[in-house]
């Protein structure tokens, strides 16, 4: 970005020596591996200031190769070419040539022992070192493209060359920091580490070192081993002897016993390109080949993965990529057993019961099964005692199949270890279950999924009437249902939810209204049908507010505010009772219809009185007998408002 002539923007990272000569897309973050930055400007490549002119306006005169290294920085690099007969020569002559030149602060990181043995030979072995950082012909930046490989001019061998989106150009996992300084024979790339020939493909740098024996083994036994011979570019988070030792070795057992269980692990280790540490300076998300997403990032000169620094050893690079080893296992949860699964979730509370249920076999054996699991959350007040009870409704929150719950849809039935039969009910912002609902993202492991719900479960025992009949709260809405010729409608298959009066909510209304409404047969099924919703909707399915048709034809006016139910604004006292035809949400008063409402029947009254007043006083402007009766109509309409 200029802001005067040829004037190139620089994010410094503060305390320490780092600079990216960068590009916009990493100015809004000002942070490199989350370390501030600042933004300062410097001469762009092959210009100067002038003393008195804004920007940098002149143009600094082509050197060769050689003295160019001076300009940018790389007196290093030129001094190890003086040390040589043949290089420096070959730099001041004619020809075409780009050199990626180490920084002099490169060179000073270099350990001891290998510098040592390159300029104890400084005619063959650094020789071929300065030489390996040499390609025969001029290359620029906007050619360096990802993944493609140069020629050098040691022996035709390699470099590797990776363009990031991020604006990061790496060689050989070295960072581009200045490039593109020209010179009259070629130009000139500053690059923050020394570079070395590459010989080795991923397995085999597997096969000699030490640290991989474990992980050599496994790759062996999974038979990957050729994809990671053979052409590409990968990433191989490689887990050392060490990261195998930390996992309990039942699991590590049972994996390496189980072919697609290793192939899993051994999957989400490799990223699907090669990513070198210097091309990481913020989060990045990556897939492996397994297809979970790893967090990548870094904190300081750390990597990261999932938030866990975790890399040991970085940039090993390999003919087809580059290896990062790592001292943690990555268990993809395809991997896992369901108590593997769950020990990572909110739902350690229910595992616990499960185990005390003596389920335990099912949660790490092999069946395909899904687990419905409550949220800690729904403990909160305590767990139930493991008796005949408990253990037959935790069967119950076992699911016969291993399930997605993307592919699940409204009136499935599943069946239950218990030998339930469970509805699915599919609603605008919820997944439920019966009266559960999903509360997190399905974890799909090696044989069961594990659906995360936000409550115990409560499977149907009986129809609508049979759940009615069984609760002594509801005596007299029975009694009212058979008045009124409505059992046989609860009792058939459908799809109801029952908003349900108790015998207090009928001992409430006044005396006299309750003998006319336990009278009138019509108008008792009337009123009843008006609690009795045509489709069925569990607490977890209602939204802000849910507008559900009853029987009777009106509206009721069902929401959920503070994790409480309300229909027509009174709130439920007890929702879920599930039943085999429906749903029962009791209430502690008769709802009434529109119609019914007294202060909405006072209304249509008095509109119908103020219509008649407005006849007698257009009469009454014609005829005096009706001025007369017009105080009739007027103590009409009093007597109708009150």
């Amino acid at each position: 970005m200029d802001v005067c002539p040829n004037v190139c923007a620089v994010q410094k990272v503060i305390g320490t020596n780092k600079k990216y000569f960068t590009n916009c897309k990493q100015w809004y973050q000002r942070k490199i591996c989350g370390k501030s930055t600042v933004i300062s400007y410097e001469c762009c490549p092959g210009y100067e200031k002038v003393p008195g002119e804004k920007g940098c306006p002149a143009a600094l005169p082509l050197s060769n190769l050689y003295e160019t290294l001076g300009v940018v920085g790389s007196t290093t690099t030129q001094l190890y070419t003086d040390r040589t007969e043949k290089l420096r020569p070959e730099m001041e002559g004619p020809g075409s040539f780009t050199i990626f030149a180490p920084s002099n602060e490169a060179w000073a990181s270099l350990p001891a022992e290998v510098l040592d043995s390159l300029v104890s030979n400084v005619n063959i072995e650094l020789l071929n070192a300065l030489r390996y950082h040499m390609v025969g012909r001029r290359v620029l930046t906007d050619e360096l493209k990802h993944g493609m490989t140069l020629t050098s001019m040691y022996q035709n061998s390699d470099i590797q060359i990776h363009h990031y989106p991020n604006g990061i150009v790496t060689v050989n996992c070295a960072r581009l920091l200045k490039a593109d300084h020209h010179a009259t024979n070629g130009v000139v790339h500053l690059i923050d580490k020394v570079i070395s020939t590459v010989t080795n493909n991923i397995q085999q740098i597997i096969e000699i070192e030490d640290t991989f024996e474990t992980l050599r083994a496994a790759v062996a036994a999974s038979g990957l081993n050729t994809m990671l011979e053979g052409n590409g570019q990968y990433t191989l988070l490689a887990p050392t002897n060490e990261a195998f030792e930390k996992i309990p070795s039942e699991t590590l057992n049972r994996i390496l016993g189980d072919p697609e269980a290793l192939r899993d692990l051994l999957n989400n280790h490799i990223l699907k390109s090669a990513m070198c540490a210097e091309a990481i300076v913020a989060g990045l998300s990556l897939e492996t080949l397994e297809g979970t997403t790893l967090e990548v990032g870094c904190s300081g000169d750390m990597l990261t993965i999932n938030g866990k620094a975790i890399i040991s050893n970085k940039d090993i690079l390999a003919t087809n990529g580059v290896i990062h080893y790592i001292d943690e296992l990555l268990i993809p949860d395809s991997a896992k057993t369901l108590f593997e699964l769950a020990a990572e979730s909110d739902v350690s509370t229910a595992i616990d019961l499960f185990r005390q249920a003596g389920l335990g076999t099912h949660l790490s054996g092999s069946e395909r099964l899904t687990l419905l699991a409550p949220l800690n959350s729904v403990f909160k007040d305590g767990t139930p005692p493991i008796d005949a009870h408990t253990r037959n409704l935790l069967r119950n929150h076992i699911i016969k199949d291993q399930l997605a719950s993307k592919y699940l849809y409204h009136g499935q039935t599943l069946e239950t270890l218990g030998g339930k039969k469970l509805r699915v009910f599919v609603y605008r912002n919820s997944l439920c279950i019966e009266n559960s609902c999903i509360a997190a993202h399905d974890k799909r492991g090696r044989y069961g999924t594990l659906f995360t719900m936000d409550r115990l479960l409560t499977p149907p025992m009986g129809t609508v009437m049979d759940v009615l009949k069984g609760d002594n709260r509801f005596s007299m809405l029975v009694a009212a249902i058979q008045s009124a010729g409505l059992t046989e409608t609860l009792n058939r298959e459908g799809v109801y939810t029952v908003f349900a009066p108790t015998n207090e909510a009928f001992r409430a209304l006044p005396p006299r209204e309750r003998s006319r409404l336990l009278g009138d047969a019509k108008e008792l099924a009337n009123i009843l049908k008006y609690h009795v919703g045509d489709e069925i909707l569990v607490s977890g399915g209602i939204g802000a507010l849910v507008r559900l048709k009853s029987l009777q034809g009106d509206k009721l006016e069902v929401s959920l505010k503070n994790n409480v139910v309300s229909v027509n604004k009174e709130p439920v006292a007890e929702p879920d009772i599930m039943a085999t035809n429906g749903v029962v949400h009791v209430i502690t008063n008769v709802l009434q219809p529109p119609a019914n409402r007294p202060q909405e029947r006072g209304d249509e009254l008095a509109d119908s009185a103020l219509e008649i007043f407005k006849q007698a006083s257009a009469f009454s402007r014609a005829s005096q007998r009706s001025v007369r009766l017009a105080p009739v109509y007027q103590r009409l309409l009093e007597r109708m408002k009150h």
